[in-house]
């Protein structure tokens, strides 16, 4: 599904950025071109930040 229709830019690759680094909408923006356009998808670019920021990604640590 696509986040921002003016980019072109997919929910999944969103989350990529997210998951890189990413944690603000201009961050976004920056990684992959969403939300620099018109802006109306802003807000969700927004919530997919909060749902990556509650989820775990990274490898535990070795013991």
């Amino acid at each position: 599904m696509f986040v921002c229709i003016c980019h072109h830019v997919r929910e999944s690759e969103v989350r990529m950025a997210v998951r890189c680094g990413a944690r603000t909408e201009e961050a976004v923006g920056d990684a992959c071109g969403a939300g620099t356009g018109c802006g109306s998808c802003l807000d969700r670019i927004f919530d997919l930040i909060e749902e990556e920021g509650t989820t775990d990604t990274r490898l535990p640590n070795a013991a």
